[in-house]
């Protein structure tokens, strides 16, 4: 316990930089995701944009990334990491993995919630003289906010998991404060602080995306 005492300045540390590498990978991630779900939506076959051959390529690389366990894609990108300027371990690559994971799996939430709006609605505004990039771009993500809320919060709570597991490289976050000052040392009072963070972290996220999509629906 009173070593926990002692490394609280570096559990503080350790919470900001999973922060830090949540909020960047969920918004490079989150707008990365967004187009690729929002593309497969509308060039699926009887959508708005109808493109069969685009379709079928972005449907494979999605498929081909997203069942991939998260732990071997950080040994897989970090080659790739290191290419473009940014060294294999550390928050900036827990970033740059967590981004590359993310996205597949958001591009995939969204075109699903994206495939929740009614066809009767998108109907009734081509037959009032919407265009279809107007009701893909308006219309569509409109009817569908309350579901993408929902699907985003569950996106930031794997997210946060996700930090905690590229702990295991030296990515940074409450996932390698556990492993080296808990784990290797032993240490349940510093392992199990690390756990109650990040259950706070969640809690929190998922409460207030609750209480968001909830207010949304109710519109």
């Amino acid at each position: 316990m009173d070593r926990l005492i002692d490394l609280l300045p570096e559990l503080l540390d350790a919470t900001y930089e999973t922060l830090y590498i949540v909020t960047f990978a969920l918004v490079l991630g989150g707008i990365l995701g967004l187009l690729l779900g929002t593309l497969l939506y509308a060039t699926r076959p009887g959508s708005l944009f109808p493109n069969r051959p685009v379709f079928a390529v972005l449907n494979v690389v999605v498929n081909f990334f997203r069942p991939i366990p998260f732990v071997i894609l950080l040994a897989a990108v970090q080659p790739l990491a290191r290419g473009i300027g940014i060294p294999g371990i550390g928050a900036n690559f827990g970033v740059f993995a967590i981004t590359i994971a993310s996205l597949f799996a958001i591009s995939r939430i969204v075109e699903q919630n994206l495939l929740t709006v009614r066809p009767g609605v998108i109907e009734a505004a081509r037959a009032a003289g919407a265009s279809r990039a107007r009701i893909l771009f308006r219309l569509v993500p409109r009817e569908a906010l309350g579901p993408l809320v929902l699907g985003y919060t569950f996106i930031v709570v794997a997210l946060v998991d996700m930090t905690a597991i590229a702990g295991a490289v030296a990515a940074g976050g409450l996932g390698e404060f556990a492993i080296v000052y808990g784990f290797k040392q032993f240490n349940p009072w510093v392992t199990w602080a690390a756990v109650l963070v990040i259950i706070v972290i969640v809690q929190l996220v998922q409460f207030l995306g609750n209480g968001l999509a909830r207010r949304i629906l109710r519109r």
